[in-house]
C-alpha cells in the first residue's frame, strides 16, 4: 500500500478539507450499510491510503484522517484541539512555587455545539448505550430533523468544524498560538510573515509531521491543501520548505486555495495594490517549493460556467469550499484505486496511478510545466441523450482563475477522473462505457491532447447530510439531470440529492499563460518598476529588490516554457 498524508494550512483549505474528509466518511459509512446501494460495497478504493487505524487508552479501535491541519487559535469553534475520540490530558498544578502574588484565571465559554453537532453527539451516545445493553439494537432517536439540521447549516456555519462529521487525531489539528492578529487582518502575506515564527511552532508542526509519515509502509507522497488567500501561504511556504529538506524524494501535489474576496474598508487603489502584490508573491514563494502547482478559486464561483446547475452564494465559504473539496476528490481516486491487471475480469475501477505518476505525466515531461489547471463538471452529464447533457469534455470548465479559453496547445497532457458517470437517465455507465465515450468525444473535438491518463471509477459521489443546497431544480435524487427550464426555485441539498457523477480533470496547458502573465505583470507594476506604488509595502513584507527580481525571473521562465517558439523573421 501507498499512504498519502494529507496537509491543510489555512482557514478556507480547512473549508475544504472538512468537506474532502465527508465524503470519504460517508463513504465508510455507506460500504458497512446493508441497506445501500450495492456501488458503494465495491472493494475497488483502498482507504488506509487517505486514513490511519488506531487504539485509544481504553482500547477502542479507531479509524482516522492521515491529516495535519493547521489554523488559528479558535478556528475549531466548538472542536477540541484533541478531537473527540481521545480523551484530553489536563496539566496537573506544578508544586514548584515561582510566584508569589495573586493568580487570575480566565477561562472563555465553550462555544456551544450546532443542531448538526448536537445531533452527531446524542446518536454516537445512544450507540454507546446501545452497545452496553444486552439485547438493544439502537438507541433513542434523535428530536432533530434532518431539515432543521440543513436549515442551521445554511444561516449559521461560522467554522470549518460546524459541519465536520468526522473524527480526527489528537495530533491532527494544530492551532497556531501566539499570533495575536483578527483574522480580517491576516489577509496578506506580509503579515503572514510578519506574524508566523517557524522557530516558535516549526519543531511542534515537524513533529506532528512525522507522527503520521513514519506510521507509513510506503508514503506515496503529501496532497498539500493551502489557503492562499491572506498570511497562510506565507505559514505555507515555510512549511514547504521544511517538507522539502526533511523528505527530499517525497512529491508533494499542492493545491493553491482561495476563497471568495469579500470588500474591504482599504481604498479601492490601495486595495487592488495590496491583493496583486499578494497572489504574486504567494504564487512565487509556493511554487518554489513545489514539482506540481494547481491553483483553485475563482472571483465569483455563481457566476462561472462551472454553476450552471448549482446555486452557490460566493460569500458562503460553506458553499464554494464544497464545490472544490469535491473536485480534489475525484482527483483522489486514483491514489487509492486498487491495481487491476490485464487478465482481470470486469472491475469496477480503471486506471489507477499514484501521486508521483500523475506529477511525474504533468510536470516532469515534455516542457515541464509545473501550473496545471483544474476542470470539473458537477454534476457530469449522461454519456447519452438529453437537450442539457453535452459531450463529458464540453461540460468541463476550470475552477482555476483566469484560464484561457478554446487555446490550440498540441502539447497539452491530461490526467482526467469520471466516476459514477451515467450511460443515459439515471442507468450507471460501465467502465468500457465511460471509456468508449470520452474517446469519441476527443475523436469529435477540434483539438485533442497529446496524452490523457484516464482514471474511471463507478462510485458516484456522495452527497452526505452536512452538504450545502447548492444543486439546482435539474439535478435528481443520483445526480442526473432532468429536463425543463433552468429556474430559479429553491436549491437542492442532501435531503433530495443523494449521489452525483462527476468529471475532474488537471490539464497541462498553455491555456495557464493569463494566470501567470497577470502574476509577472503585477510583480513588474507595483513591486519593481521605477516608483512602484507597492515597493514600500514590499519592504515592509522584507522583500528587498534582489530577491522581488528573482521572483520575476521565475516567473518569465514559467511564461516562456508555454510560450510557443516564434517563427523568425525570414521563415517566409
Amino acid at each position: 500500500m501507498k499512504e498519502l498524508v494529507t496537509i491543510q494550512v489555512g482557514d478556507f483549505a480547512n473549508y475544504v478539507g472538512s468537506h474532502f474528509w465527508n465524503f470519504q466518511d460517508e463513504l465508510l459509512g455507506l460500504a458497512g450499510d446493508p441497506n445501500t446501494d450495492s456501488i458503494f460495497k465495491n472493494h475497488d478504493l483502498n482507504m488506509d491510503v487517505l486514513y490511519r487505524t488506531g487504539e485509544t487508552q481504553q482500547g477502542i479501535l479507531t479509524y482516522t484522517p492521515r491529516l495535519l491541519s493547521i489554523n488559528m487559535r479558535g478556528s475549531l469553534g466548538s472542536l477540541s484541539s484533541h478531537g473527540t475520540l481521545y480523551k484530553e490530558v489536563t496539566s496537573s498544578p506544578s508544586d514548584v512555587v515561582t510566584w508569589t502574588g495573586m493568580v487570575s484565571t480566565q477561562a472563555s465559554e465553550p462555544r456551544k455545539k450546532n443542531l448538526f453537532l448536537q445531533r452527531l453527539y446524542e446518536e454516537e451516545e445512544n450507540m454507546i448505550v446501545a452497545n452496553d445493553i444486552s439485547g438493544s439494537s439502537n438507541g433513542s432517536q434523535s428530536e432533530i430533523q434532518d431539515k432543521d439540521i440543513v436549515e442551521s447549516l445554511e444561516n449559521g456555519v461560522q467554522f470549518w468544524t460546524d459541519y465536520s462529521k468526522v473524527h480526527y487525531h489528537p495530533q491532527s489539528l494544530y492551532e497556531l498560538s501566539g499570533v495575536w492578529v483578527d483574522a480580517e487582518d491576516f489577509n496578506n502575506y506580509g503579515i503572514g510573515k510578519e506574524s508566523f515564527s517557524w522557530a516558535l511552532h516549526g519543531e511542534e508542526i515537524s513533529d506532528r509531521l512525522r507522527f503520521f509519515v513514519e506510521e507509513c509502509d510506503y508514503i506515496q507522497g503529501f496532497q498539500f491543501v493551502a489557503d492562499d488567500s491572506g498570511g497562510f501561504s506565507a505559514v505555507a511556504e515555510e512549511f514547504l520548505e521544511n517538507i522539502v529538506d526533511e523528505y527530499t524524494n517525497t512529491p508533494v501535489l499542492l493545491y493553491a486555495v482561495q476563497g471568495h474576496r469579500a470588500f474591504t474598508n482599504l481604498q479601492s487603489k490601495k486595495r487592488t495594490v495590496l491583493e496583486d502584490l499578494h497572489d504574486a508573491i504567494s504564487f512565487s514563494r509556493l511554487s518554489s517549493y513545489s514539482k506540481l502547482i494547481v491553483p483553485v478559486g475563482l472571483p465569483s464561483l455563481s457566476k462561472s460556467k462551472v454553476s450552471k446547475f448549482l446555486r452557490i452564494e460566493d460569500e458562503k465559504h460553506y458553499h464554494s469550499s464544497a464545490v472544490y473539496a469535491a473536485a480534489l476528490h475525484s482527483i483522489s481516486l486514483p491514489f487509492r484505486m486498487e491495481p487491476v491487471g490485464p487478465t482481470t475480469p470486469a472491475s469496477s475501477v480503471s486506471g489507477a496511478v499514484d501521486l508521483h505518476g500523475v506529477i511525474q505525466m504533468l510536470s516532469g515531461q515534455g516542457r515541464q510545466n509545473m501550473v496545471s489547471v483544474l476542470d470539473v463538471a458537477i454534476p457530469a452529464p449522461a454519456l447519452s441523450g438529453g437537450q442539457h447533457e453535452l459531450s463529458l469534455l464540453e461540460n468541463l470548465h476550470p475552477l482555476t482563475p483566469q484560464i484561457a479559453e478554446d487555446v490550440e496547445d498540441m502539447q497539452t497532457v491530461e490526467c482526467m477522473t469520471v466516476h459514477g458517470a451515467h450511460a443515459s437517465g439515471s442507468r450507471r455507465a460501465s467502465v468500457s462505457e465511460v471509456k468508449d465515450a470520452v474517446d469519441a468525444a476527443f475523436q469529435r473535438a477540434e483539438t485533442s491532447p497529446m496524452f490523457c491518463h484516464l482514471s474511471v471509477a463507478l462510485r458516484p459521489l456522495p452527497i452526505p447530510l452536512p452538504f450545502p443546497s447548492i444543486f439546482g431544480n435539474q439535478v435528481g435524487q443520483h445526480g442526473e439531470l432532468m429536463g425543463g427550464p433552468i429556474t430559479n426555485s429553491s436549491s437542492k441539498g442532501s435531503l433530495n440529492v443523494h449521489s452525483i457523477p462527476m468529471v475532474a480533470r488537471l490539464r497541462s496547458s498553455n491555456a495557464v499563460l493569463p494566470f501567470l502573465e497577470s502574476r509577472l505583470r503585477n510583480l513588474h507594476r507595483f513591486g519593481i518598476d521605477r516608483g512602484a506604488a507597492g515597493a514600500q509595502l514590499l519592504r515592509s513584507w522584507g522583500f528587498g529588490r534582489e530577491e522581488l527580481e528573482e521572483m520575476e525571473e521565475m516567473l518569465s521562465k514559467m511564461v516562456a516554457t508555454l510560450c510557443p517558439p516564434q517563427l523568425s523573421s525570414d521563415s517566409d
